[in-house]
């Protein structure tokens, strides 16, 4: 991806008021991903390629994410590791899963210091669901919520209105789950906002690869991070 589109593309995870001092990775597929720009805020964002908890590699998988200090400490090194490690070339989609979570069991990787928040509002997610691979306008929140399930906070499960809990799923056990999240869709009206702000964004997005269209006025399926 161009390295503007795709700054452009990481930077519209966040809130319009702190993209200007955040700091952006953006993806050498030879290397991993590097500091485009270094900000000030303590928010960092990125496009993530790899979903390592399913052990696939897959070539159009695009997720902006963005974290807070606290989770760009704890949860963004992560990524990070995984997009190094498969730019190698030396391991498979297995070898990453397993390497990470003996990490985590062994604990090179701990939860978040706090509490805090992980911005998904761009206009576009492009990710692996049970129905195979979409294309989804599904701006949402991500809040820290270590340990916890759907039980622990009333919820019945993946919705469009109601807050519910994602993580990495069976790849690790429930002593370990502290990268468990809540999620909270972003309303009708800001949804349809962020489209609009974003119309160009998405028309540059469609035409740097066609997949990446999507119609704006669509109704997206629920996001299962």
């Amino acid at each position: 991806m161009p390295p503007e589109l795709e700054t452009e593309y990481a930077l519209s995870a966040l809130p319009p008021h702190l993209r200007e001092h955040a700091t952006v990775y953006l993806l050498d597929a030879a290397k991993g991903y590097y500091i485009s720009r270094q900000g000030t805020n303590g928010f960092s964002t990125f496009v993530n390629r790899t979903q390592w908890e399913r052990a696939e590699f897959l070539s159009d998988i695009y997720e902006p994410i963005s974290y807070d200090a606290a989770g760009s400490k704890n949860y963004l090194v992560l990524y990070l590791d995984v997009a190094a490690m498969r730019a190698t070339g030396k391991y498979t989609p297995s070898q990453i899963k397993d390497t990470i979570v003996q990490r985590v069991y062994s604990g090179v990787y701990k939860p978040a210091s706090r509490a805090g928040i992980s911005y998904m509002l761009s206009p576009l997610l492009r990710n692996r669901l049970p129905q195979g691979i979409v294309n989804q306008v599904w701006p949402h929140y991500m809040f820290y919520a270590p340990y916890l399930t759907d039980s622990d906070i009333g919820s019945q499960g993946p919705s469009d209105h109601q807050p519910f809990m994602g993580g990495y799923g069976d790849a690790l056990d429930k002593e370990h789950s502290f990268f468990n999240l809540i999620l909270l869709a972003a309303g009708e009206t800001e949804r349809a906002k962020i489209v609009q702000d974003n119309k160009d964004l998405l028309r540059r997005l469609a035409e740097y690869k066609p997949i990446l269209k999507v119609e704006t006025n669509m109704v997206s399926a629920v996001h299962h991070h």
